[in-house]
C-alpha cells in the first residue's frame, strides 16, 4: 500500500493514499490574481500554484477546512465538478451547495466520514481548529482540522492530521489523545494579519503546536503564497529547532513526498 502528498501551493495538496485521492483546500489562482477575505479585505497571491500537479478527473472527493477566498478560489469553483464530494464544515457545506457543489457535506467537530474501497478504507474525522483570537474567532468563518486515516482490513496504516487555518491552543492536545498517535501533521502557517491581529500560527506557534502533537514527521504549508502572509519558512525552522521539534521536512510547490505507511 502507497501513501504519498503532493504539494500544489498555500494549503492545496493532492494526497494520495492507498486506492483513494484527495484534493485539500482547491485554490488555483495564478500569481497576480486577488482573493475575497471577508470585511472588504483582499489579498493579491504572489507564487504560481504547481496546477500541472492536480489530478481532477482522479479525485474522490475535497477535503475543504474552511470556506476562504485563498482555500477554495473562484477558479477551482470554476475547474471543480459540481458533483464532486466536499468534506468540509457545516457551515460551508450550505454556501457550497448553494454555489452547485451539490455533494458537499458539512461535519460536525469529531464526526467522521468513511469510504470503502474492497478492503481499504479511509476515514476523514473533523477536529477542533480556532481562526482567530478571541471575539473575533466569530467574525471568520467557521474551520476545522482534519484527521484522514488510511486502513486496511480495520488496521490503520497511516494517520495524518491537516491543522487547517487554527492559531496553537492547548485544547489542540485532543486530536492525539482521541484520534491516536500522528504520522504525519500538515501544518498551517503564514503569521496571517490583518488589522495587527494574527489570524494563522507563525513560525513558533506552529513549533508548539508540533511538540504538543508529537507526529512522527511534520510538513509545513500555507506559507508565503499571499500578500497577507507576513512569515518565511525559516521562520518554522528556526523555531522548530529551538524547541527540538523532530522530523521537519519542507516541501516545494509540485514535488511529491512518500509517506510512510505502518507494516
Amino acid at each position: 500500500m502507497d501513501a504519498s502528498v503532493t504539494f500544489i501551493g498555500n494549503a492545496t495538496t493532492v494526497l494520495r493514499l492507498g486506492d483513494f485521492t484527495l484534493l485539500t483546500d482547491p485554490a488555483f489562482g495564478p500569481a497576480g490574481s486577488r482573493v475575497y477575505l471577508g470585511y472588504g479585505a483582499w489579498t493579491r497571491r504572489v507564487k504560481d500554484p504547481a496546477l500541472a500537479a492536480v489530478p481532477v478527473p482522479e479525485l474522490d472527493a475535497v477535503l475543504l477546512s474552511h470556506l476562504h477566498g485563498d482555500h477554495f478560489d473562484r477558479e477551482a469553483r470554476l475547474r471543480l465538478p459540481g458533483e464532486l464530494p466536499i468534506v468540509t464544515t457545516r457551515q460551508a457545506e450550505r454556501k457550497l451547495r448553494r454555489k452547485r457543489f451539490t455533494a458537499a457535506q458539512g461535519l460536525a467537530t469529531w464526526e467522521s466520514h468513511t469510504w470503502t474501497r474492497g478492503r481499504q478504507t479511509l476515514r476523514v474525522t473533523s477536529v477542533p481548529g480556532r481562526h482567530g483570537p478571541g471575539v473575533v474567532d466569530r467574525l471568520l468563518p467557521d474551520v476545522m482540522g482534519s484527521v484522514v486515516e488510511l486502513a486496511a482490513d480495520d488496521d490503520v496504516k497511516l494517520r495524518i492530521y491537516i491543522t487547517g487555518d487554527t492559531l496553537c491552543r492547548p485544547w489542540l492536545a485532543e486530536v492525539p489523545r482521541r484520534c491516536g498517535p500522528i504520522d504525519v501533521m500538515l501544518v498551517h502557517l503564514g503569521n496571517t494579519r490583518l488589522l495587527g491581529l494574527m489570524l494563522t500560527m507563525d513560525g513558533r506557534q506552529g513549533a508548539e503546536l508540533a511538540r504538543l502533537v508529537r507526529p512522527a514527521l511534520t510538513v509545513p504549508i500555507h506559507i508565503d503564497d499571499y500578500a497577507v502572509q507576513k512569515m518565511r519558512l525559516p521562520d518554522f525552522l528556526t523555531a522548530a529547532t529551538g524547541l527540538r521539534v523532530p522530523n521537519v521536512t519542507p516541501i516545494a510547490r509540485g514535488d511529491t513526498m512518500t509517506l510512510a505507511v505502518r507494516p
